[in-house]
């Protein structure tokens, strides 16, 4: 079997620089349960931005390749290659992925939750100058390692869709999962209009929740959010947004509260703005250490407070499956800009760091002269 052995790459080799495009060699051969892609596009997420300009980082992650929402064509196999279905996978196929997994570990034998390996690993993490080198989105080519867990996808699923799902679309639905389940009729508040706030609005309103409440800013992403299922919307330009949620819920707060914003004021708002014996569900909450909040609030409203990890595969398959059947009255292509090749990728994350659009799409093929060597 001839399959690719170099690929090129946007490289992150400093925070806030440019990346730089370079040509990486891509593994001699394919292991066990691995495949070669060839990618279709890669759907830019927040964490990609913060990774970018510093706010997340540790030492000796760079160099390395951005981009952990991607779909792409199978180029080349290991033996027995296999999506988490147990279909076998071959060359053509289109696939979507999730982060490797040891299964070995307590997170995955005893507590049964991917999200808790200890091993886990995510293509974006693995440093580009060593092997194996190319296995994020932002390059023409990605190795997909044998503990990834890969989704043979239909005809049906748009590239973008697929894409979104590996982060943004998996991370909501389970968020909505760990909280329990939407009351009918119920308010939920959405704190943040970024894509996870949007696909929560979505997520909501599909649930039936009776009052959707999205908070946020700038005033165009809010105006997307309408699009998407929010009766109010509260800009956070306007100063403290605890009363003006009270003002629309007539004093009584939120049955639920989802934060995907993550900024240090969120906890308190959350607490501040949940109903009696409600729920404060937090997803966004990754970056430094948040505003103090009170636990007698938590107690005296009887508050349920849950946390939420991004996703596996599971939810992936089912954000895939959400994205599907709500098409027909949601207008997902609505989040995503126009595709760019690999070299605009780096005006695409300063655009999303100052909010300028909400999913920013990068197709390698757009500009691609293929390496065969």
């Amino acid at each position: 079997m001839t399959f690719p052995t170099h690929t090129r790459a946007a490289v992150l080799t400093e925070h806030r620089a440019p990346l730089e495009i370079q040509t990486l060699p891509l593994p001699a051969e394919i292991e066990p349960g691995a495949v070669l892609v060839r990618l279709r596009c890669a759907s830019l997420c927040g964490t990609d931005i913060e990774i970018w300009s510093g706010k997340m980082s540790f030492p000796g992650m760079l160099p390395m390749v951005l981009g952990h929402e991607m779909v792409g064509d199978i180029v080349a196999t290991g033996t027995d290659a296999r999506d988490a279905l147990g279909r076998s996978l071959t060359t053509g196929d289109r696939i979507g992925w999730s982060e490797s997994t040891c299964g070995r570990c307590h997170g995955c034998v005893v507590l049964r939750e991917p999200v808790h390996c200890a091993h886990r690993g995510y293509g974006f993490l693995q440093r580009s100058d060593a092997p194996p080198h190319a296995t994020a989105g932002l390059a023409d080519y990605a190795y997909v390692t044998p503990g990834a867990a890969k989704l043979l996808l239909s005809d049906d699923v748009e590239d973008t869709w697929a894409a979104m799902a590996g982060c943004a679309g998996k991370t909501v639905l389970r968020a909505f999962e760990r909280m329990g389940h939407v009351r009918p009729g119920a308010t939920v508040a959405i704190q943040g209009s970024g894509a996870l706030g949007i696909l929560a609005t979505a997520v909501a309103r599909a649930s039936g929740a009776g009052r959707v409440i999205t908070i946020g800013a700038p005033r165009a992403r809010l105006d997307l959010a309408r699009r998407f299922g929010a009766d109010e919307v509260v800009d956070i330009a306007d100063g403290d947004v605890v009363p003006r949620v009270m003002e629309l819920t007539d004093g009584t707060g939120a049955d639920h509260v989802f934060d995907f914003a993550g900024a240090p004021s969120v906890g308190p708002e959350a607490i501040g703005m949940a109903a009696t014996r409600g729920t404060v569900t937090i997803v966004g909450s990754t970056g430094p250490a948040g505003d103090p909040v009170a636990l007698s609030a938590v107690m005296s409203k009887e508050l349920t407070v849950t946390g939420s990890l991004n996703g596996d595969i599971a939810d992936y398959a089912r954000a895939i499956d959400f994205f599907a059947a709500f098409a027909g009255r949601f207008d997902w292509g609505a989040l995503f800009s126009a595709p760019v090749g690999l070299g605009k990728a780096s005006d695409r994350i300063a655009s999303m760091e100052r909010l300028d659009e909400v999913k920013a799409v990068i197709d390698p093929r757009l500009d691609v002269e293929e390496v065969t060597t």
